[in-house]
């Protein structure tokens, strides 16, 4: 008969039997099943690359999952449940973490199907989300650019947008935000500084995420030389891109750019009182386009009076912000204007191009020869069509378009 001390022995052995037992059959479970999960997911990542495998809004079936920035693998699990494209939430979190796609997960909107395998799943979700790519041009306005998102499938509200774009402390750490002047009646504090360039954007996206992916490509198109320069001429960075605005709105030739420019700073740094004002028609088209109304070719007398701080006939100096988007050639015609020139007005051929004088009575024989030119362009031309028009008791105001 046993005793009682071997009886314990026997039974710590058999203990210790069957957990290496169970230990050496989980080890081999697990070494098959991260052989088979290595095989399946190659053959996904495969079946993407040749385009053989491929779930977007048009499939059958699919399932939008929107991974927001900052999301645990929590909240994706519990948006997968919500989905009806997994049945259990804790299973899932503990797959991730012992998978290793903790943190991988991409922020953006992810098509999947009902009856994936969870690490199949995991897997979809750490590739890049695809986006929609939207292009906006040189001279184009904040509206112009909300419209042209909503085209592209964004679902943002436009009053969530708006309040981001005047919310500027909200992207205090670019370095052009914080120089931008709170003036007051301006129109929407980034105008002006959600660069014009080729973007691509998740249709989900936030409102802030589409204006920092905005902000980002703005700040590496500023160099540091940009502020020097800006501060050398006595001018804040903010008035240099209110001046590029009305420059890239007057003029789609960069050679004549610089030349507009030399023609407003003239103006500002004149000590004329009569030359103070900017006269620029493109300021007045943005104040009928912030009025619903399409812009003038030919601008009236009821154009140029109207009361708005952005009536550069009406009111001196630069307007309160941009009136637009400026690309670089504005943006460095505002900071480099034609030197030794003694310009003080221009307006246009009507063929695009510019022509400039340095008295009003060369300006208003430049008028005299384009005046009929004017008179006949089609309102559906882009740009903004010189005007001979003056503001009541102010007429030699009037001197660009």
């Amino acid at each position: 008969m046993l005793s009682k001390k071997l009886k314990i022995a026997l039974r710590i052995l058999i203990i210790l039997v069957i957990v290496f037992t169970i230990l050496v059959l989980g080890v081999y479970a697990g070494y098959n099943y991260v052989l088979s999960q290595e095989k399946r997911l190659n053959a996904l990542q495969a079946s993407i690359e040749d385009g053989s495998f491929e779930i977007t809004e048009d499939t059958e079936g699919a399932v939008p999952l929107v991974i927001e920035t900052g999301d645990l693998t929590s909240d994706i699990a519990a948006k997968l449940y919500e989905g009806g494209l997994i049945d259990n939430t804790l299973i899932f979190s503990l797959m991730s973490k012992v998978n290793g796609f903790d943190g991988a997960y991409l922020a953006g909107t992810h098509y999947l199907v009902p009856g994936l395998a969870y690490d199949e799943i995991m897997f979809l979700l750490t590739l890049e989300p695809e986006g929609v790519v939207v292009t906006f041009p040189e001279g184009i306005t904040y509206e112009e650019i909300k419209v042209r998102l909503h085209q592209a499938g964004l679902t943002f509200s436009d009053e969530e947008m708006d309040e981001c774009m005047d919310s500027p402390d909200l992207f205090v750490d670019y370095k052009f935000v914080s120089m931008i002047n709170l003036t007051d009646g301006r129109d929407h504090v980034l105008s002006g500084y959600l660069f014009p360039d080729t973007y691509e954007f998740d249709v989900n996206a936030t409102p802030r995420e589409i204006i920092n992916t905005f902000l980002n490509n703005t700040n590496a198109k500023f160099y540091d030389e940009y502020y020097e320069r800006a501060e050398a001429i006595g001018m804040s960075f903010d008035e240099i891109m209110t001046l590029a605005s009305l420059i890239q709105h007057e003029s789609s030739y960069v050679s004549d750019m610089m030349y507009i420019s030399a023609v407003f700073h003239n103006r500002m740094d004149s000590g004329d009182p009569s030359m103070q004002f900017m006269g620029s028609d493109a300021s007045i088209n943005y104040i009928r386009e912030m009025n619903g109304l399409p812009p003038h070719m030919v601008l009236t007398a009821e154009d140029l009076a109207m009361d708005n701080p952005y009536n550069t006939y009406k009111y001196p100096g630069l307007p309160p912000g941009p009136i637009c988007m400026p690309g670089i050639d504005a943006i460095q015609a505002a900071l480099y204007p034609e030197p030794n020139c003694n310009f003080f007005y221009f307006c246009a051929t009507g063929d695009g191009g510019t022509v400039f004088a340095v008295t009003l009575e060369e300006h208003e024989a430049n008028v005299a020869k384009y005046q009929e030119i004017w008179a006949n362009q089609d309102a559906g031309i882009a740009g903004v069509v010189p005007t001979t028009t003056d503001v009541p008791g102010e007429e030699e105001q009037g001197y660009d378009n």
